[in-house]
């Protein structure tokens, strides 16, 4: 792994959130030629079916939180995941993350990709609000070890230059298409982030410049509770 010498400082961790998390996303109906992510009935039938799911999640005693989201924007990336329906869940142990997927409503739901991770880094308080845009963004690296110093590094330009004050990083607890998932609250809406990233000079000079350096990818979904 190369490491860049950090010119932004990473911001104060808070303590990580116990537990393990279920992170789950459905592939129904997503835009085939623009980022943007349109109206479905078929989306919106499958989210029915979802809702019923979190209901009942929620109701299992020890389920800290249930979240259903749909997504609102997904860029034109090689290998991004297409998820335009989302559900990140966190429980107090395993066993209950069991109970919920035994479950009738989940095995109805039938999700294209299920994650099971722990909360390892994290800053400031991602659920402070539910009313607002979210960002999934699904890391990819060829030193899935050493992928949490580059975030952390990342961390200090994001919130220097964007305005994010909070994040809470995921680590597969189990096999994963990803190293890690990086869950945010964001500032503002989907499209204005994205500009506010892509037109500074730093992003280009040095956060895509460390990720490529250090063999890593990401992949975005930004999203919004449904």
């Amino acid at each position: 792994m190369q490491t860049t010498t950090a010119r932004y400082p990473p911001p104060p961790f808070s303590e990580p959130l116990p537990g393990e998390y279920l992170y789950a996303g459905w592939t129904v109906d997503p835009p085939k030629r623009v980022p943007i992510v349109r109206g479905s009935a078929r989306r919106d039938r499958v989210l029915d079916q979802c809702r019923t799911l979190v209901r009942e999640a929620r109701s299992v005693d020890g389920v800290a939180g249930a979240t259903l989201f749909r997504a609102v924007l997904i860029p034109p990336l090689k290998d991004l995941p297409r998820f335009d329906i989302l559900l990140l869940l966190r429980a107090t142990t395993p066993e209950v993350l069991a109970q919920v997927r035994d479950s009738r409503p989940w095995q109805q739901a039938g999700a294209d990709f299920v994650m099971t991770a722990r909360n390892l880094r994290r800053i400031g308080d991602t659920e402070r609000t539910r009313s607002a845009t979210f960002l999934f963004n699904h890391f990819t690296a060829d030193d899935p070890a050493g992928a949490v110093k580059v975030w952390e590094e990342l961390a200090g330009w994001y919130t220097a230059k964007t305005g994010v004050d909070n994040s809470t990083l995921l680590e597969p607890t189990g096999q994963a298409p990803y190293a890690l998932v990086n869950y945010v609250r964001l500032p503002h809406g989907a499209a204005r982030f994205l500009l506010a990233q892509v037109r500074r000079p730093s992003f280009h000079t040095y956060v895509r410049r460390t990720l490529r350096d250090n063999g890593m990818v990401a992949l975005p979904v930004l999203c919004r509770p449904a």
